[in-house]
């Protein structure tokens, strides 16, 4: 009797040992059958049959992967090491376990080949100042090609574009001569909004000849507040006219 219940024991404890899982919200669990896939399960609790089943666990939550840096040689013949990352979801777990052996590392070198060739065929010009667009082309091919793994992929994000030093040097002094570009035109469009308002301000003054006097009036009251210098003045004879005849109307 007591050999019974030992027996009976050690079943019940191999049953629960190999032949329940509890999977998780976001896993699932690929059931083989004497080696052939037999469905999809989870989440929850799951009983299998010892012996005979088998359960490969898949997670189906978004994996962020670093793309280690690539040699890139792009289409004007400059060579510079990019790295990325890369984000991805399982969507059929059946096909990430039966179509490929292991989707992970698959997917990563489905990115690195990819990540080479297509920024090969970009100027240094358009990896620089283009990266949204380029990101996206990225994120469309891989997802195309990894489909038939059952693995969509989220997203494609160039992070680093490590440039030799001689093109850094480059790239800076094309940014000071920009600066300095923009500079001049900068100056250039102010002298000339300076010149049409000096322009106006000369038709003004040729139609009323009393403004003319008025800004001589306004310059003398600038230099008397300067009491520490001598500064001689020309004064117009058109104003010492004007108070000449002022005073003999007074008269």
């Amino acid at each position: 009797m007591g050999t019974g219940i030992i027996i009976f024991v050690a079943v019940a404890v191999f049953i629960l040992t190999n032949g329940i899982r509890i999977l998780k919200e976001y896993e699932r669990g690929v059931v083989f059958r004497l080696g052939r896939f037999v469905g999809v399960r989870g989440p929850g609790l799951i009983i299998l049959i010892p012996l005979f089943e088998k359960i490969v666990r898949v997670t189906l939550r978004t994996v962020a992967m670093d793309v280690p840096p690539q040699e890139v040689v792009t289409r004007d013949n400059v060579s510079v090491k990019v790295n990325a990352v890369l984000y991805f979801q399982v969507f059929e777990p059946d096909k990430a376990i039966i179509a490929v052996e292991d989707y992970i590392y698959a997917t990563s070198q489905m990115c690195q080949t990819t990540l080479r060739a297509v920024l090969g065929e970009h100027e240094l010009d358009d990896l620089l100042s283009n990266r949204e667009k380029i990101n996206q082309k990225l994120q469309k091919i891989i997802d195309e090609r990894t489909d038939p793994w059952g693995i969509k992929i989220s997203a494609v994000e160039v992070k680093d574009v490590d440039l030799p030093e001689n093109m850094k040097r480059a790239i800076a002094k094309q940014a000071e001569a920009e600066r300095e570009r923009r500079a001049k035109v900068i100056h250039a469009e102010g002298e000339f909004q300076a010149s049409s308002k000096l322009k106006d301000a000369a038709d003004i003054m040729a139609v009323q000849p009393v403004a003319v006097q008025l800004r001589y009036l306004q310059t003398l009251a600038g230099i008397t507040a300067e009491k520490n210098s001598t500064i001689i003045f020309p004064m117009p004879m058109d104003i010492l006219s004007y108070f000449t005849k002022s005073k003999t109307k007074e008269s």
